[in-house]
């Protein structure tokens, strides 16, 4: 089966890259994050990602655009933030793998402890019926292990937050404690 396969950056894609092409799939990558912040750190994981396609040979199409205003502006109509960054970014994967003649569409997101999973896989079904196209679904969480030690071993830039705005202050900003009255 051809997938093709959204990428957040190059240590989330070692196992499930791995993993499929063990499988026996013909895989491509799918590099498309508006959602990143600050530019320097959509710079970084591309970069990452970059080094690791060249390690292993593996092939990726990069959608360089970079549309954080847009990106910004849904995310703060959205009623959830996250489901709208999921659905704005399995589109857009959907629609490549479509008019591109893939069979399936996944993301690596599926690789994360930290991301909303059965959101993230209810997302990806919509965007399937939509597109017209297969969703691959695998939950390659118990991957995330040894995709953190492959990406060690590989020297590749390993973020710190999941890539948004918001998810970049929540990392530093704490609430300070409420005074209570005496």
């Amino acid at each position: 089966m051809r997938i093709l396969v959204h990428i957040c950056c190059g240590p989330c894609f070692t196992y499930p890259d791995k993993r499929l092409v063990e499988d026996g799939h013909d895989v491509t990558g799918f590099f498309y994050n508006p959602n990143i912040h600050p530019y320097s750190e959509f710079k970084n994981r591309k970069t990452s990602l970059e080094k690791y396609a060249k390690i292993r040979g593996a092939q990726i199409i990069y959608r360089n655009d970079y549309e954080l205003e847009r990106y910004l502006r849904g995310s703060l109509e959205a009623k959830d933030r996250c489901r709208f960054c999921y659905a704005e970014r399995l589109r857009e994967t959907a629609i490549a793998a479509s008019s591109l003649g893939f069979d399936a569409f996944t993301s690596t997101l599926l690789i994360s402890p930290y991301q909303k999973h059965e959101m993230l896989a209810a997302v990806g079904k919509e965007m399937a019926d939509k597109y017209r196209i297969d969703f691959y679904y695998e939950d390659f969480r118990k991957g995330y292990k040894e995709s953190r030690d492959l990406s060690r071993d590989l020297e590749l830039y390993m973020q710190k937050y999941c890539g948004c705005i918001f998810s970049e202050k929540e990392r530093y900003f704490k609430h300070p404690p409420v005074p209570v009255p005496l």
